[in-house]
């Protein structure tokens, strides 16, 4: 069974120690212990990772902690109608903040090509 260090993991996500153990605390994670080691397994390490990919997302640690614990229970009809109502309204804010980036991407190419023209015509000048 695939086992890792506390300092393996920050390693590889490119994080600190110190979020790890935030994230513990925050019921996130549950490593088992050996003394004061921490042992975290291959569960412990994909839920770091959709952690920090919600997190990039725009999921708040509850949201992360909501879809958690929906996933760990016995999925009944509500929890999994729970949980799509979660993604639906996750979704439809992610779609919004594309549409917001999209539009601002498009102004700032704008205004790129109007400076641009305007420092060569003062070049020609």
């Amino acid at each position: 069974m695939d086992t890792f260090k506390i300092s393996d993991l920050a390693k590889e996500f490119d994080i600190t120690t110190r979020s790890i153990r935030f994230y513990e605390d925050e019921g996130l994670l549950q490593p088992e212990r050996k003394g004061t080691m921490r042992i975290y397994h291959r569960r412990d390490k994909v839920r770091l990772k959709l952690i920090l990919r919600g997190k990039r997302l725009g999921f708040a640690l509850a949201e992360i902690r909501e879809l958690f614990e929906l996933y760990d229970t016995h999925q009944g009809d509500s929890q999994l109608t729970k949980m799509l109502k979660i993604i639906d309204e996750k979704e439809a804010v992610l779609k919004r903040q594309l549409e917001d980036i999209n539009t601002l991407l498009e102004d700032l190419s704008v205004a790129r090509r109007r400076c641009e023209d305007a420092l060569g015509h003062k070049k020609a000048s």
